[in-house]
């Protein structure tokens, strides 16, 4: 996942992921531009394991948080320096998700991510829609529906780590290391939409999981606190 070279910026050719526009309009007599961008609409899952009170994460290489680590000035570079500015400063840790671009129910996409980022079989009965929202609402405001789901180890039923040519990277935290994740002063390497779904999980349903760790729990809150771990 860190081994990246030959980093350089190109300008954006056409994308079937990202369509960059100009929006125009009047507002109260005011004529006025925004620059916008045109991208797919998203499912996020937030995964829990209760066989062994394990929140399950995904961690990849987000090009976006890696470019916005590097100074201006070396950005201009024909090629980014990656000892000055190594892999590790673009790895993100988030909900399993992913586009909409299949002609297929919304909670159907969702199930297909967690058994491919994952390696949960979910039944679809099993997966359930909390809520939707907007993101990027400067550029995009996209849609991104939230589901919950609660899993067991018996529902491992493949390796996970995303298909064809993803890097992903399966973590597991518990309930204690997602509160300190969540009270971090940061930066936190996760989108509004992970932090948003963890306090959803630490204010709905972590108490009923809470009273079963036991001595597990106070090994936790000793053990390695590494984020990404």
């Amino acid at each position: 996942m860190e081994d990246l070279k030959n980093v350089y910026i190109s300008p954006l050719p056409d994308s079937p992921y990202v369509k960059p526009f100009r929006f125009n309009y009047t507002q109260n007599g005011k004529e006025k531009t925004w620059d916008l961008l045109e991208v797919h609409d998203s499912v996020a899952i937030v995964v829990f394991n209760v066989s062994r009170k394990v929140m399950i994460f995904v961690k990849q290489f987000r090009p976006a948080i890696y470019y916005n680590c590097i100074h201006p000035d070396d950005r201009e570079s024909k090629v980014i320096d990656t000892e000055k500015y190594p892999a590790s400063l673009g790895i993100a840790l988030e909900m399993c998700a992913g586009i909409i671009d299949k002609n297929k129910p919304v909670i159907q996409i969702a199930q297909e991510e967690v058994l491919e980022e994952c390696g949960y079989n979910v039944p679809l009965d099993q997966l359930h829609k909390i809520t939707s929202y907007r993101s990027g609402v400067g550029v995009q405001g996209s849609l991104q529906t939230f589901y919950y789901c609660e899993v067991t180890d018996d529902m491992k039923t493949e390796q996970g780590g995303g298909v064809d040519d993803e890097i992903i990277d399966v973590v597991e935290k518990t309930i204690p290391e997602i509160e300190e994740m969540v009270n971090s002063p940061g930066p936190i390497p996760s989108p509004p939409s992970c932090l948003f779904a963890l306090m959803w999980f630490l204010h709905y349903k972590a108490d009923k999981f809470r009273k079963s760790y036991g001595r597990y729990c106070v090994e936790c809150k000793t053990g390695n606190n590494n984020m990404f771990n």
